[in-house]
């Protein structure tokens, strides 16, 4: 990207309200700990082989009682596991996953982050008040299935991308922009945590940072860089996306947003009606973006 877009004003204002009324949020230091460790090398796109400048996990520890007793994540980690990583491979969704997806849509707009974003897109007439109708809306945009590979039956959606993550014919790793996932596989030792990736005017990120750019294996293969909100609740990530999906047809969308002290470009790509991908991007202070 040569040109870095003007900040949003207005919708910095709102993921502001956001970040504040998202009361699931995990706080560093007391519902989890981080360990940085070494900053990551450079690794090409495609590589499988990358220094590890991190030789414990990225998750010292996590309050997994939270996890369970929070509506909104325990009805989010029961989604984690009902798709086909890579892409080729057509997802079959059972009644069952259909149900678990409308148990967590339910909790998900039974919060008052997702209230405010419902409200403001009301008003932008992106969507109509009706919340039967707004559920609808979001179970098109992230949970069709569609094919990303030309040929292949409906291989991929928008929460599989972005939240579960995908293998790109077992040769990269494709999405896997979400904190609870990360956290849940690196547990199950299928994550290897290679390092931080730095921005340019700060040479190391702390260890409260709740967005981070990681590097890290999974599947045997190598992310060079991953970015990541660490800590906020489903809901206030699916607000966020949402609503940058919502206010324009352009198959990029980039908006410049400033959340708490984080100067952020969040991105939104779209696959026809539906969401392909979303991740934030922590900008530095000069034109060049990490990805």
């Amino acid at each position: 990207m040569s040109e870095r877009e003007p900040l949003n004003h207005e919708l910095s204002k709102l993921f502001n309200q956001l970040w504040d009324a998202d009361v699931n949020r995990f706080v560093p230091g007391k519902d989890y700990t981080i360990s940085l460790q070494g900053k990551a090398g450079f690794v090409q796109q495609g590589s499988n082989i990358a220094r590890d400048s991190a030789s414990e996990p990225l998750f010292h520890n996590v309050n997994e009682q939270r996890l369970k007793n929070t509506k909104t994540y325990s009805t989010f980690v029961s989604l984690l596991d009902n798709y086909e990583a890579s892409t080729g491979m057509a997802e079959l969704v059972t009644s069952e996953e259909t149900a678990e997806n409308n148990r967590f849509l339910d909790a998900v707009l039974e919060t008052e982050v997702m209230k405010i974003a419902l409200q403001y897109l009301v008003g932008k007439n992106w969507t109509k008040p009706d919340l039967k109708n707004f559920k609808s809306q979001l179970y098109d945009i992230w949970f069709h299935l569609y094919s990303r590979e030309r040929g292949n039956g409906p291989d991929s959606c928008g929460f599989e991308h972005v939240f579960v993550g995908e293998t790109k014919r077992g040769h990269e790793i494709l999405g896997l922009h979400n904190w609870v996932q990360f956290y849940l596989q690196e547990k199950l030792k299928h994550i290897d945590y290679k390092g931080y990736v730095a921005r340019q005017n700060k040479s190391r990120p702390d260890e409260d940072d709740q967005v981070l750019s990681l590097q890290f294996s999974w599947k045997g293969l190598v992310k060079p860089v991953g970015s990541s909100f660490i800590g906020v609740s489903p809901e206030f990530e699916f607000a966020l996306y949402t609503i940058i999906f919502l206010q324009s047809n352009e198959r990029v969308t980039r908006q410049r947003v400033r959340i708490e002290e984080y100067e952020l470009e969040i991105v939104v790509y779209r696959h026809g009606r539906y969401i392909g991908t979303a991740y934030p991007v922590l900008l530095s202070s000069n034109n060049e973006d990490l990805y």
